[in-house]
């Protein structure tokens, strides 16, 4: 069978699926080490803390060093070292101390994850494909449909066989980043850049337009964080259901609705400009944040968590969109700067709802309110954006 560029964007797919398995399966876990391993809340909290800086040194790296970063095997190392890391929750903490076992564990995943968001994108965005916008969706979509299969699947793992077997589960998860390893083998890699790209120094860390999209890629990540890690909560103590119902309800909901939007997206780019769609898409995010605060009715606001959901779909791919058909570069290091610049956003917009919330006596609705900063500021940068863009075609012209 003769692989093409086809084989190339479904590897992809599956590469945004892994991401998913090595952020979100091992938060599930997080009661269960506690018990089985006796260990103290502050350690399970830096899991998630390790986790990140792992991908922050990642996108660091790369935006630093990205000619040493041949797409290839990069992409290989990536599936290797979130496989390692998932399968290794299970067996590392039979080989050392339980705590440094998970470390290491989350450690590799986060690795692994950090190179998948900084390599695949960028060899998607270098397939022959026609609507780029809209590929670029459909890829990050996947993480979307990956965080559903996480929850889904554990959750009836754990109800049918229960959790005490939760090492097997992960056994069957780390399949997955070795699946798509081999493929990456094998299917056809176009260069991300060329060769005059290569010589000549990144001039696009001096472009303005660059920053204000850096901006808005963390932007983009505080207001979806900001939600969907609460998301759990609000289920829980708003409906008064268990934590699992909660887990459906909150966080798969939040994804569910947010994968939604990437593939409508996907439906309607012929018919509506990204700016369009991403400009609609802050202003429904600052009404769902609105909702979700400010709303007597659990209903209501559970609404307004899966509004925000579907508001937050499009505004991360459509960055990285805006990003290569303005600055004409498929530069990995540019993806890996973006991708930094995201993942501070994911990690400062849950910490701000939580110090908010500690500082307002645990009112997490007040802390969220504050958040429509994230959306309201992206509305901003978006309509600079326009003006930016603008000028620069009458110069021109």
């Amino acid at each position: 069978m003769r692989l093409t560029h086809r084989s190339t964007v479904f590897a992809g797919f599956i590469g945004y699926i892994t991401q998913s398995i090595t952020i979100n399966f091992y938060p599930l876990l997080f009661v269960t080490f506690g018990k089985q391993y006796g260990l103290s809340l502050a350690k399970i909290t830096s899991l998630i803390v390790i986790c990140f800086c792992a991908q922050l040194f990642i996108d660091f790296t790369a935006s630093r060093f990205s000619r040493f970063f041949p797409p290839r095997p990069t992409v290989i190392c990536a599936q290797l070292f979130a496989s390692i890391g998932v399968a290794g929750l299970g067996f590392l903490p039979k080989l050392l101390p339980p705590y440094p076992a998970l470390v290491l564990a989350v450690f590799l995943s986060g690795l692994g994850s950090g190179l998948v968001e900084v390599m695949v994108s960028p060899i998607v965005e270098a397939c022959p494909t026609k609507r780029k916008s809209a590929y670029m969706c459909l890829l990050h979509s996947f993480y979307c449909w990956g965080h559903v299969l996480v929850v889904l699947v554990s959750t009836l793992y754990f109800s049918w066989l229960g959790v005490e077997k939760w090492e097997y589960l992960a056994y069957l998860w780390a399949l997955i980043p070795l699946f798509d390893m081999l493929l990456f083998f094998f299917v056809p890699i176009y260069p991300t850049e060329s060769e005059e790209e290569k010589k000549a120094p990144r001039a696009f860390v001096k472009n303005r337009i660059f920053w204000l999209i850096f901006v808005m890629m963390l932007c983009g990540g505080a207001a979806e964080l900001a939600m969907s890690q609460w998301a759990s909560e609000f289920a829980e103590n708003g409906l008064g259901v268990s934590k699992t119902v909660g887990d459906l309800l909150g966080p798969c909901l939040f994804a569910v609705f947010m994968g939604a939007a990437r593939l409508i997206y996907v439906k309607l780019s012929q018919r509506i400009s990204m700016d369009r769609f991403m400009t609609a898409s802050c202003i429904l995010c600052i009404f769902s944040y609105l909702a979700a605060a400010l709303s007597q009715s659990p209903i209501l606001a559970l609404l307004g968590c899966a509004l925000c959901g579907f508001s937050v779909g499009v505004l991360w791919p459509g960055c990285l969109s805006k990003a290569t058909s303005l600055l004409h570069t498929g530069d990995v290091s540019m993806f890996a700067l973006l991708a930094l610049g995201g993942d501070i956003g994911c990690l400062t917009g849950p910490a701000l709802v939580g110090a908010l919330a500690d500082l307002f006596g645990g009112n997490l609705r007040i802390s969220l309110l504050f958040s429509i900063f994230f959306p309201a500021l992206m509305l901003f940068a978006l309509y600079i954006l326009r003006r930016l863009t603008k000028k620069d075609k009458n110069r021109v012209s």
